[in-house]
């Protein structure tokens, strides 16, 4: 039989076998309390620093959409879910314009086929090739930036002309530094709970820019007619 899994260093408190319960529901709120503070203090940082480069992105993305581009998203684990999230933002809006958008890991069947036929590290970039045109956005989500498939994915985006944009985490990895991403948004925490709660953020408003901007263009050329 295995050993129990150590708990202690993310709730230490619950491991002391307290038996008072105020303590214990002062501790947790404690928790509670600082997880959020430290959320609050790494999102703010974040969009004080990327703010400038989520407008030029919302604004490159804007001009696709326009063009009749369609938004590619992507990830692994936690940050397939978030995928799945700024996908439907975009294109399920609840107010602004909707726009074409898929999760490329939504798909179970196309996921697990390609990772069973031609290997996982080829999931996302077969789907690039099969459904991207130049005209595109992909955009990559990894708590890491070291993600193979991503990466892998990211290159073949790059070489069929699409815009790629990266959301990254720690120090932003091998999407940091590579040559096949247009915009690579880094959140800088060891947090991996912290790092997806920015991402989500930096998502949000990586959408409101381009409405903003699709809305401009509506109003411009509904000016010139």
């Amino acid at each position: 039989m295995s050993e129990p899994e150590e708990t202690g260093f993310l709730y230490p408190f619950i491991d002391a076998e307290e038996r008072d319960a105020g303590p214990l529901l002062r501790d947790l709120a404690a928790s509670a309390r600082s997880k959020a503070a430290e959320s609050a203090r790494l999102q703010q940082e974040s969009i004080d620093e990327w703010g400038a480069a989520l407008e030029s992105a919302g604004e490159r993305m804007a001009r696709v959409f326009a063009r009749g581009g369609r938004l590619y998203t992507f990830g692994n684990g936690g940050s397939s879910t978030d995928a799945a999230t700024l996908a439907s933002l975009f294109s399920r809006p609840a107010r602004g314009r909707p726009v074409p958008a898929w999760s490329l890991a939504a798909d179970q069947a196309v996921v697990t086929a390609l990772g069973n036929d031609v290997g996982f590290d080829l999931i996302f970039s077969r789907q690039i090739i099969a459904h991207a045109k130049p005209v595109d956005v992909a955009i990559a989500l990894s708590t890491s930036g070291n993600s193979d498939d991503l990466m892998t994915a990211l290159a073949e985006a790059r070489f069929r002309g699409l815009l790629t944009v990266g959301f990254a985490g720690h120090d932003g990895g091998r999407m940091a530094v590579t040559d096949d991403l247009d915009f690579c948004f880094t959140v800088r925490s060891q947090s991996i709970h912290r790092i997806q709660e920015s991402h989500a953020l930096l998502g949000y408003r990586l959408w409101e820019v381009t409405q903003e901007h699709l809305e401009r263009d509506t109003e411009t050329a509904g000016g010139r007619s």
